[in-house]
């Protein structure tokens, strides 16, 4: 957006105009950022780009001064506010996938196909504190560019029912996938707002893996000796590349906007190498693959980790002030006036992620809350290439026509949740 929130005015460009480039750059940098940091080895790890930059750009949209310069940079936001018109571009063309897709379950039904559309819910909500002296500008802004409409609670005088009431918002969002996203304790009498986003994929592939043909195939666990885990397997056409060190294939979901995508080292012990050397860039340009004839061998998996707080994170790229480090240095002066006595920072950011992989496509939900304190083309036949998924791997759920990474992670034992 051009317009500067200043004099109680601001600009509200059309969604539909503005461009999906500048969110989805934005998106793809710091789930990578993110990833290596989180990373621990041997462990696998989901994440939602998506949902913590979406979380985040509403704070954003109310930081001032040093505060809105650094979260400017560790986000990758451009100057000024055109990242907020350009997340409503991008949710609009999300939301457009799901009605897309409706006509055409319909008709592949008729033929056999998935009869499934993609489901797809993105929610964003603020929780303040009733009373509290939010500026309107502010307000209006997350409510016309993100659909983020206040709910009024009363941290001071009930925190745990506030937080059960927001962690069953989240559920009721995520269709019981996100249980308990903010544990016990983190909303306390000094909680001024949180700003939480949420997101549901219920995605049938564009062609059913057979059950049939999945069978127990060797997977290098951790990079290591090889054990059996459930592997299905396909010859189709898919988007393929060959890069230095790993190959990459992108499996369409019904009406080809959203695909899974997954990254395979070359030696078995490369994850790690291929983490370090993957960038944003790189993500943008595997979402227009080629397509190619691939004998695919991809194991199913499920993915559920607890709440994971990214505070420490964030902090460690650069984004201090906002946690108000050093003391008395945070400043959301956009989205409610700052008192040498009574300043908003923010106080815990948490995120939480589920993911299910299997023969029909792939169910996922994550949610991320901002707790805010006071003080293809045809080609001719060829012979397929075969690409066994037999080892620690990435994968991303990208927004094909913008290249955003929904969910970002890697799999080290297909096994473990």
């Amino acid at each position: 957006m051009k317009a500067a929130l200043l004099a109680g005015t601001f600009l509200v460009m059309n969604a539909a105009a503005a461009d999906t480039d500048t969110a989805a750059g934005a998106i793809n940098h710091l789930g990578l950022d993110l990833h290596r940091r989180l990373a621990k080895p041997g462990e696998n790890l989901c994440l939602s780009p998506y949902s913590i930059q979406s979380a985040l750009a509403m704070t954003f949209a109310g930081a001032d001064g040093a505060t809105r310069d650094e979260m400017e940079k560790v986000l990758h936001f451009p100057k000024g506010d055109a990242i907020h018109a350009s997340f409503a571009a991008l949710n609009h063309g999300l939301a457009d996938v799901a009605k897309k897709t409706t006509e055409l379950a319909a008709q592949a039904k008729k033929y056999g196909g998935p009869g499934e559309p993609i489901a797809l819910n993105i929610a964003n909500r603020l929780f303040g504190q009733s009373g509290y002296e939010f500026r309107e500008p502010f307000l209006s802004l997350l409510k016309e560019q993100y659909d983020a409409p206040m709910d009024l609670l009363d941290f001071r005088e009930s925190p745990e029912p506030s937080r059960k009431h927001i962690n069953d918002w989240v559920e009721e969002q995520t269709r019981k996938r996100i249980r308990d996203l903010i544990p016990s304790g983190i909303i306390k009498e000094g909680t001024r707002l949180v700003l939480v986003n949420a997101v549901y994929l219920k995605a049938p592939w564009a062609t059913e893996f057979q059950k049939e043909a999945t069978t127990s195939e060797p997977f290098h666990v951790r990079g290591e000796d090889a054990k059996p885990v459930p592997t299905m397997r396909r010859e189709a056409k898919f988007g393929f590349a060959q890069h230095k060190g790993y190959r990459a294939v992108s499996i369409p979901y019904i009406g080809h906007d959203v695909h899974f995508l997954v990254i395979v080292p070359d030696d078995v012990n490369g994850l790690a190498d291929v983490e370090k050397g993957l960038t944003a860039e790189t993500l943008a340009e595997l979402a227009k693959m080629e397509h190619r004839l691939v004998n695919l061998h991809l194991p199913k998996f499920h993915i559920e980790p607890p709440s994971v707080e990214l505070g420490d994170a964030l902090m460690a790229l650069g984004m201090k002030t906002a946690f108000d480090e050093p003391r008395r240095s945070a400043n959301f002066d956009r989205m409610a006036p700052r008192k040498p006595d009574d300043y908003l920072y923010i106080s815990k950011v948490i995120h939480k992620t589920f993911l299910d992989i299997d023969e029909k496509g792939t169910e996922a939900a994550a949610a991320t809350a901002v707790v805010m304190f006071s003080a293809g083309s045809a080609m001719q036949r060829a012979e397929p290439v075969e690409l066994k998924v037999d080892r620690p791997f990435l994968f991303a759920i990208q927004h094909v026509p913008s290249g955003a990474c929904l969910f970002l992670g890697r799999v080290n034992d297909p096994g473990a949740k």
